[in-house]
């Protein structure tokens, strides 16, 4: 089951604030060099290079399908490229901009992950990160839940997947002891306010579910769904249903 930008897209709204709170921590310099690891369908990778205009940017995406239309928001100082986070540390390379929005949530091992980012950034460069903070959201505790439940183990064969994400205090101290100043740290909540749970479930198929239903059958999805949905009925009974959605927002210079 393919990253689906129809289905991600469904809550652009909710999606892009938390976007637009990391991009306004950037400080504008001349002709940056800079990366947006993760930019999935490239609209925000547009937003940024419209923002800072002498600077040049490249989105990088492993997803094929979230990358496909990208080519029509390409300038000459806008370009995309189908590459993992893994390959994009291993090559040499170094930047005055490393940016992601809600997308190393995916990659593992941030006590290594983080390091690595920051030694490719030129010295001044800037560091700006938003992951939702998966282990604190209620659907995302539903969800692991739920997968080390039987019979969901047994046709996950043991999988489940556990949050990478640090907390905010640990992300603080990594980036102290990597040399980073003018810290900007925080968690924020974006409320999501939804008529019905229903909502809330199409909210997370376009992201954290993918996974799950990537090792079951068409028959164990529909079984595994119903009960996650169920779930998320009992848990949020009130109308309209209020989720508070937390995030990190991480920003800091190279010194």
């Amino acid at each position: 089951m393919p990253w689906n930008p129809e289905i991600y897209n469904q809550f652009k709204d909710i999606r892009y604030q938390p976007f637009f709170d990391l991009m306004d921590l950037i400080e504008e310099r001349t002709e940056m060099q800079a990366v947006d690891l993760g930019c999935g369908t490239g609209e925000q990778t547009a937003m940024l290079a419209e923002r800072f205009q002498q600077s040049t940017f490249l989105g990088i995406d492993s997803s094929v399908e979230m990358l496909r239309g990208a080519e029509e928001h390409q300038t000459e100082r806008l370009y995309y490229k189908v590459e993992t986070f893994e390959e994009f540390i291993n090559r040499l390379s170094r930047w005055d901009l490393i940016f992601s929005n809600a997308a190393l949530q995916w990659s593992g091992d941030h006590h290594t992950l983080f390091p690595d980012l920051i030694k490719k950034l030129n010295p001044g460069g800037q560091l700006a990160v938003q992951m939702p903070c998966q282990t604190e959201n209620e659907l995302n505790q539903i969800l692991f839940e739920l997968a080390n439940e039987e019979p969901y183990r047994d046709q996950l064969n043991g999988w489940n997947r556990s949050s990478p994400v640090l907390s905010m205090e640990e992300y603080t101290e990594m980036f102290i002891a990597e040399g980073m100043v003018n810290l900007k740290i925080s968690k924020r909540i974006y409320p999501i306010v939804a008529e019905d749970t229903e909502t809330l479930f199409h909210f997370i198929s376009g992201s954290a579910l993918i996974p799950y239903m990537e090792r079951l059958s068409e028959e164990q999805q529909i079984e595994f769904n119903g009960e996650f949905k169920r779930r998320i009925g009992e848990r949020f009974e009130k109308r309209p249903v209020v989720y508070p959605f937390r995030r990190l927002l991480l920003y800091g210079v190279k010194a």
